[in-house]
């Protein structure tokens, strides 16, 4: 196993968890509700793809981590897991850059494809909106070196944060072409 990368603080560490949580989820949901009129010289929905992509290989690498560490493999799996970490912080801030530079897009199709579409869309943003102090807690639980908490943690982060990296691609592939 791998000794503890920072100092246990479990008071610090949650209220720094919870702030961070809550700052990230206010500002998300605060500038969702503004559009911002630049041009910009290039199609902002180019944001929009940048972030299926970060996604998509946020969810390769938690993958490829989850085999490190039943592999034994606990360095590789820790830098796998902080490049998801790292991926997730620019995926946030593209993130917000898209909704600020092109709005809503209402998705077009009807009938059944649009019924799969809002179940994955609603379960891909309230997962979203969840995961991140969990996805914090694990990190930190493994990081203190307290491996027997963060794997019962991580059985549930992992799959939940998987599926949101999943989910917010094929949101895209079925919304873009309903880009302007």
């Amino acid at each position: 196993m791998l000794q503890a990368s920072i100092q246990k603080n479990d008071k610090q560490a949650g209220l720094l968890i919870g702030i961070f949580s809550f700052v990230v989820f206010a500002v998300v949901v605060l500038l969702s509700r503004f559009k911002l009129t630049v041009d910009l010289g290039f199609n902002v929905h180019v944001f929009a793809a940048a972030n299926a992509v970060i996604n998509s290989v946020i969810a390769i690498l938690l993958v490829a981590a989850l085999i490190m560490v039943k592999q034994g493999k606990y360095l590789l799996h820790k830098k796998l897991m902080m490049a998801a970490l790292v991926l997730s912080i620019l995926f946030l801030v593209s993130y917000i850059a898209h909704h600020l530079l092109a709005g809503e897009t209402k998705f077009g199709g009807t009938g059944t494809i649009k019924v799969v579409y809002l179940i994955i869309l609603f379960t891909h943003i309230f997962l979203a909106a969840v995961i991140l102090p969990f996805i914090l807690f694990t990190a930190y639980r493994a990081l203190t070196a307290e491996f027997t908490t963060h794997k019962k943690l991580a059985k549930y982060t992992w799959p939940l944060w998987f599926y949101v990296a999943v989910s917010g691609p094929v949101v895209y592939l079925m919304i873009s072409p309903y880009y302007h």
